[in-house]
């Protein structure tokens, strides 16, 4: 009969692997405090840029990415629909200081599992996290609400906010630029794009958005910003 001393420990249940995208070395090293706070849960990659990320999200096969919105180059709503595209079963949980009326319900739509405001604290986050890798969907009770109202009145997504829902995710992202009093050279810093894309993204903008020239824009971007803010 063997002794306890010959008993081996149980060995522990495999953690899960979370990948990082953010743009801020300080943010990613608090947040990967936080994720290996908790015992179940491990950081298995990091990334500053969505060029960066997508080739080691799909060398390193996480069980979750967490990604800011607002990201050098390519967004991180473009990296989430680009995941998504990859791999549908990956879930994905986007990030932000930017208002979740904003962006939440965009996020859902365009295959994402959650969406987290950065000002949340640790345990918050830790919640959103466990959630999201459960199987469900990580929102305020606030964001859900708003969200099945919606559902529950379709009628009601005529007019500005259908029209909203035309854009691309970065013409999305030019709007939201622009509300908040950027021009085409500072959206193109911002964006890493040349200014005759951005300018080319204004002029579709209007477009879609039935606006008669760059005045109209500027005025609908910051009212719209402003509301859903």
């Amino acid at each position: 009969m063997p002794s306890k001393a010959d008993k081996k420990p149980a060995p522990e249940p495999s953690r899960k692997r979370v990948f990082i995208v953010d743009d801020h070395p300080v943010f990613r090293d608090g947040l990967r405090r936080v994720i290996e706070s908790d015992r179940g849960l491990t950081v298995c990659g990091e990334a500053s840029a969505a060029s960066q990320a997508f080739d080691a999200i799909r060398r390193e096969k996480p069980d979750l990415v967490i990604t800011d919105i607002s990201l050098p180059g390519k967004s991180g709503l473009e990296l989430l629909q680009d995941l998504h595209a990859f791999d549908p079963a990956l879930p994905v949980l986007v990030i932000s200081m930017h208002d979740e009326s904003v962006y939440a319900e965009r996020v859902l739509r365009a295959g994402g599992r959650g969406y987290v405001m950065k000002q949340e604290g640790p345990a918050g986050m830790l919640v959103a996290i466990q959630r999201v890798l459960s199987g469900k969907v990580a929102v305020s009770e606030k964001m859900a609400a708003e969200i099945l109202d919606s559902i529950s009145r379709p009628h009601q997504q005529e007019g500005e906010a259908a029209t909203i829902g035309k854009l691309t995710s970065r013409e999305f992202e030019v709007l939201r630029l622009i509300g908040q009093g950027k021009d085409s050279h500072d959206i193109a810093d911002t964006l890493h794009l040349s200014i005759k894309t951005v300018d080319t993204h204004r002029g579709n903008i209007r477009q879609k958005l039935g606006l008669r020239n760059g005045t109209e824009l500027i005025h609908y971007a910051v009212r719209w910003l402003g509301e859903e803010g």
